[in-house]
């Protein structure tokens, strides 16, 4: 009996096996299935204007004549196009940080807020998120005006002197990564929030029973809990900061002297001002390299860290 017994064991297990592999791939197809209209989307409105501007890049500037990589060795020859590299990298990374730390502190005041009050200091804290950010560069354009600065005139009442807030290089530069950060932060604020719910409340309760401080539980409890939000978030905004167009656009148009031009704006200028898109998309172009290495090792942190947990 034991001898049949064990001789039916494997006609009874292979047909289960067989069931459920069937079923994870009918899952997995159904799963494809639902996620077919927004691949078609994607490929739609990002893989086809990527590809189309690779080609647009090997073209002259009358977009008649195949020209290769005559486009971008022209672009390494000319010291704007580094002065913009730079400019791009200090002023993504620059506002990345500070909304990153902005964000962090706020978040966690409001946590610590009681329950009937967070919802009015969200609601409050999430309206520079909300508001267009041409409409609100708009309002932070005349704060700098040269004439009618409000900070001027606050400055003048208090005794000092007035600043060329957009008519200088360095104030220029510090104007336009202020307002990102001010358009930017909440978007930190309410990511960081939702990672403080999910830290235990008993990993506290502990740290205070052993006499840890209110910053030592920031330091090896709340970050270490929310490193792969902190990552993945400052991420998306490196991308989006990347490419911001309409902050730089709006307060100094690139200037002055093209001190404060990005990578968008300095593509619009070259393809519609100077009336050269094939050069305008192989400036554009350069933002791809430089967001794929930051992304291989910010992704690579948060996987090495999710297979240590």
């Amino acid at each position: 009996m034991a001898d049949a017994a064990i001789e039916n064991m494997p006609t009874q297990t292979v047909p289960r096996r067989v069931g459920k592999r069937s079923l994870s791939r009918h899952k997995s197809f159904v799963g494809f299935l639902f996620a077919l209209p927004l691949i078609v989307v994607i490929a739609a409105l990002v893989i086809y204007p990527a590809g189309y501007a690779i080609h647009l890049a090997t073209l002259n500037k009358s977009m008649q004549h195949f020209v290769g990589l005559s486009n971008f060795t022209f672009l390494f020859k000319r010291n704007t196009f580094w002065m913009v590299v730079e400019q791009s990298v200090l002023f993504a990374v620059t506002a990345v940080i500070f909304k990153a730390v902005v964000g962090f502190v706020v978040a966690h005041f409001v946590h610590n807020i009681p329950q009937k009050g967070q919802r009015k200091w969200r609601g409050m804290l999430l309206v520079p998120w909300v508001i267009p950010p041409a409409m609100s560069t708009l309002a932070w354009l005349w704060l700098f005006d040269p004439s009618y600065s409000a900070f001027n005139w606050i400055l003048v009442h208090l005794g000092m002197s007035p600043v060329a807030w957009l008519g200088n290089v360095y104030w220029a530069r510090f104007c336009v990564i202020l307002v990102n950060v001010w358009v930017g932060s909440p978007f930190f604020l309410i990511m960081y929030l939702a990672a403080l719910k999910s830290v235990p409340e008993a990993l506290h309760e502990a740290a205070a029973i052993d006499g840890a401080n209110w910053l030592q539980k920031i330091w090896y409890i709340n970050l270490p809990m929310m490193r792969n939000i902190i990552q993945i978030t400052a991420l998306f905004s490196l991308i989006v900061t990347f490419a911001n167009f309409d902050i730089v656009k709006i307060l100094t148009a690139g200037g002055p002297v093209d001190q404060t031009h990005v990578f968008a704006t300095w593509a619009f200028t070259l393809a519609i001002g100077g009336n050269d898109i094939p050069l305008g998309a192989s400036v554009s172009l350069f933002m791809a390299p430089i967001l794929a290495v930051a992304a291989f090792f910010i992704l690579r942190n948060v996987r090495n860290r999710g297979n240590e947990s």
